[in-house]
């Protein structure tokens, strides 16, 4: 258990240092005016209307970086400094969750497949980390059956591939709303590059969430391999 420890530690720390240089970075791009003069509503707005989207609403959420796209009510739902702001950084992440509107609109592949696996994974994480820990715990106090730490692993296997499901899905939404910007001059070349390195630090977070669970579902297996072999 030592080393699951010291591995959720040293993975715990690497996202807390991206996480904050991806709040860092919105901050300071926050505080530029976009030269368009849109606010993050505004550019959403314009975003789903060129793309032919007419059923999606752009809605104001609660909370810092909340910013999310819900595909079961068609709904943007943006931060309040990115709905109301008129920043680089609001530009950019109203483009990036219309992003996945499109994607939505264009049956994106990807997309669907992990909204399909949403319900199976909100079960399997809330399970997966306390079977395996009885499991592990299990084993620890001499007990012989693997059953429970298999079953665990499975859980939390799943979980792992809907984050590495992820990535794909936020980078091509990063894709579609950078390449959209540049193609209606919404923004300068100095602009693009400032949206295209926040989106770039905001999809570094789900990178480090996705090695973070093949790294643990790896120390999972070969304790359950080194346990078999026993």
């Amino acid at each position: 258990m030592l080393g699951y420890y010291l591995l959720t530690g040293v993975l715990f720390l690497i996202g807390m240092a991206v996480s904050s240089k991806l709040k860092s970075k919105f901050k300071e791009y926050g505080a530029i005016p976009l030269s368009a003069g849109m606010s993050g509503k505004e550019v959403a707005e314009r975003m789903l209307r060129e793309n032919g989207i007419y059923d999606v609403r752009v809605m104001s959420a609660d909370g810092f970086l909340s910013d999310h796209y819900n595909p079961g009510d068609k709904t943007v739902n943006l931060s309040p400094d990115v709905y109301a702001g008129r920043s680089i950084s609001a530009a950019a992440v109203a483009a990036h969750e219309c992003g996945h509107a499109v994607q939505h609109a264009k049956a994106y592949s990807m997309l669907q497949l992990r909204s399909m696996l949403v319900p199976v994974v909100q079960l399997s994480t809330t399970l997966g980390q306390w079977v395996i820990i009885i499991g592990l715990g299990a084993m620890g106090f001499g007990g012989g059956n693997q059953t429970i730490l298999l079953i665990g692993i499975v859980l939390f296997a799943l979980s792992t591939i809907f984050s590495l499901i992820t990535l794909p899905v936020e980078y091509d939404a990063s894709a579609r709303a950078l390449k959209w910007m540049e193609s209606t001059n919404l923004t300068t070349r100095y602009e693009h590059d400032k949206a295209a390195d926040a989106l770039q630090w905001a999809a570094r977070t789900y990178v480090v969430a996705a090695l973070a669970s093949v790294a643990q579902l790896v120390y999972f297996i070969s304790v359950y391999l080194g346990r078999s072999r026993d």
